[in-house]
């Protein structure tokens, strides 16, 4: 920080939309700051991007102002990541609607910041799978909810706090954690999931990789989204919708 109100971050351009006839609004996701929202005055002048502004790409960030829009004063790149395509593409699009859905702004979360390059490097190389994107979307996630304050319970079971056994099944919760399934008894909870201890205990230890069984990644996956729904409440994730139209 130079002064009271100039700043300097590692970052990465969120979404950025037309702002008059020459000038951008950029929602920032920097690592000292978080989410900071701010206008790249005259980026679009003579039809030449003025600034290092592409979404996906590791930036260093200068910027002023105490208004909640703060004012771009120059931007560079960091790194060079290779272009994303495909259903990495999309992922990443996706990534970006939830922090600028989820997350405060100004609010920092240095340690969501580093998952969030981890993720866009991983999805940059040329090869990634449809299983690893997967998998590194459940890390993220993971991390996502934990440094928001949404941190699942996912190693004791909510109520005797009893450890998870991977042999058993439970149900999930919302806001509750897991409860363990227990043939002709009924649950009275909203929308409870059901999960193999296997994939309550893959989540705890942060372990999904190539050898993770699919049923483990499915239950992840069903997990996350309606974890992720709860929290969203009324916003709606168009990312996803263009997901399954392009499928």
């Amino acid at each position: 920080m130079r002064n009271s109100t100039s700043f300097t971050s590692a970052g990465f351009v969120l979404h950025r939309y037309p702002y008059k006839e020459t000038s951008y609004i950029l929602e920032t996701f920097t690592r000292s700051h978080g989410r900071v929202a701010m206008v790249a005055k005259g980026a679009k002048r003579n039809g030449t991007n003025k600034y290092a502004l592409n979404a996906f790409q590791p930036i260093i960030i200068d910027w002023f102002g105490r208004a909640d829009l703060k004012t771009l004063k120059a931007a560079d790149h960091d790194r060079i990541y290779p272009q994303l395509r495909g259903s990495a593409l999309l992922a990443a699009f996706y990534v970006n609607e939830l922090i600028l859905k989820l997350a405060a702004k100004d609010d920092a979360h240095e340690t969501l910041y580093d998952a969030y390059d981890r993720l866009i490097a991983a999805l940059s190389h040329s090869c990634v799978t449809a299983r690893e994107i997967e998998i590194h979307l459940r890390q993220f996630e993971l991390t996502m909810l934990a440094e928001l304050g949404y941190a699942l319970t996912l190693d004791h079971e909510a109520d005797s706090r009893a450890p998870i056994e991977a042999s058993l099944d439970y149900w999930y919760v919302v806001d509750r954690g897991p409860v363990r399934h227990v043939r002709g008894h009924e649950i009275r909870a909203h929308e409870p999931i059901l999960l193999s201890g296997q994939t309550l205990c893959a989540l705890a230890e942060a372990h999904l990789d190539h050898t993770t069984p699919l049923q483990v990644l499915a239950q992840a996956k069903q997990l996350m989204r309606r974890v992720i729904n709860h929290h969203l409440g009324d916003k709606a994730l168009y990312t996803r919708q263009l997901m399954r139209e392009m499928k």
